[in-house]
């Protein structure tokens, strides 16, 4: 099953680099996926899943965990409905 992912992302933040390394992660996962990123609005990393609302930075605050989200569009891609992903990116710790 096709698979469409878009992704808005605020261009201002610098948040191009995250997008290109979300795309990498769910290319090298579902290879027949469609990933498509815009910039968008302040502070903003939004995933959407054939048009459904799967992560939303700008509710969390916090980037997806990539491999999540690599793993409900293997679902969606298999059949499966497309689910909301709770898992976020670990907070960065400097020792």
């Amino acid at each position: 099953m096709d698979v469409k992912i878009d992704v808005e992302y605020c261009g201002s933040c610098g948040h191009k680099k995250q997008f290109l390394q979300l795309a990498e992660e769910i290319k090298k996962n579902v290879p027949n996926a469609t990933v498509a990123g815009t910039a968008g609005r302040q502070a903003s990393f939004e995933v959407q899943v054939n048009d459904e609302l799967v992560y939303s930075k700008l509710q969390t605050l916090m980037f997806p965990d990539f491999a999540a989200i690599a793993d409900v569009i293997k679902d969606v891609s298999a059949g499966k409905p497309v689910r909301k992903v709770d898992q976020q990116q670990a907070d960065c710790v400097i020792l």
